[in-house]
């Protein structure tokens, strides 16, 4: 394919100004910083980046490192010749990002403005909190969860890592940009406006009292609230919430010393019954009433 429009230029300084965007990427505090300030992510690999696009994520610059400059042809449609292409001699790259990239094309992308918290509560049936997950990697994989297994939309606590660091976006594949998410303004009624939307909020726990999380998927709007790894929900969100939930362990798991999931593998169960309960029709709807 012709690469007609794409301004394509070698750089062999990594102190260059115009790589700027991908310098440092494994130091998160410079990163975190900086990808707010300048309104921008980094989409790491051609997938990734045509689905950043696809989603309306417009590209900043793109990153090549020399012996990839075959991945330029796959990604020519989504650069629609608008943005930079900087090719790079593949030993600077990892002098310029701090690893090894492997997944080929980087691309600066600019970030979009998120939805309103109301507003997106009001749009969905569906829904997953997210309260102080710090981990990127959990982040990402839990959004791909969502994504697959067709839940609305996910809510973030104000402390939540960001979708959009590169870490997520890479484990998540691209599924951060298949499902909208919004931040919440504040932690401590933050579950307010879900409530004031109609949700039923499940806060999900391995308390072995806590009700089995398939009996409770019951009512128009449903939002799940998922904790940290280690501390789980907060004991506000807890009793903010309208019904503790759990997925019942094999009887011969404690015997095994698991007591509980981690919470991406947890994330995965709750988001298919979320789905599946949206699914099935009520008794009603069956009988034609």
């Amino acid at each position: 394919m012709p690469e007609t429009g794409v301004m394509r230029e070698l750089v062999t300084d990594v102190a260059d100004p115009r790589l700027a965007d991908y310098a440092r990427l494994t130091d998160m505090e410079l990163r975190t910083h900086l990808e707010a300030e300048q309104g921008l992510f980094i989409a790491e690999g051609t997938k990734v980046i045509s689905r950043a696009v696809a989603a309306g994520y417009p590209v900043r610059s793109v990153l090549l490192g020399e012996r990839r400059r075959a991945d330029l042809a796959t990604l020519l449609p989504a650069l629609d010749g608008g943005a930079p292409v900087y090719v790079v001699p593949d030993e600077a790259v990892e002098r310029l990002t701090g690893y090894r990239v492997h997944r080929g094309a980087l691309a600066s992308m600019h970030r979009k403005p998120l939805p309103e918290p109301a507003a997106l509560a009001a749009a969905s049936r569906r829904v997953i909190v997210l309260e102080d997950l710090v981990d990127h990697a959990n982040v990402g994989a839990i959004f791909r969860c969502a994504a697959a297994l067709g839940v609305d939309a996910v809510f973030l606590s104000p402390r939540c890592a960001d979708p959009l660091y590169r870490r997520a976006v890479k484990v998540s594949m691209g599924a951060v940009f298949a499902i909208p998410y919004a931040r919440m303004t504040g932690w401590y009624d933050g579950l307010a406006e879900l409530r004031e939307a109609g949700f039923r909020l499940l806060a999900l726990t391995p308390d072995a009292t806590a009700d089995p999380i398939a009996t409770a998927m019951t009512g128009a709007r449903i939002a799940l609230l998922l904790g940290t790894e280690g501390d789980g929900l907060s004991s506000r969100w807890r009793h903010e919430a309208d019904q503790a939930v759990r997925i019942p362990m094999h009887p011969g798991a404690q015997a095994a010393g698991v007591d509980s999931l981690n919470v991406v593998a947890a994330a995965a169960i709750a988001c298919h019954l979320l789905a599946s309960a949206e699914q099935v029709p009520s008794r009603r709807d069956a009988d034609g009433e």
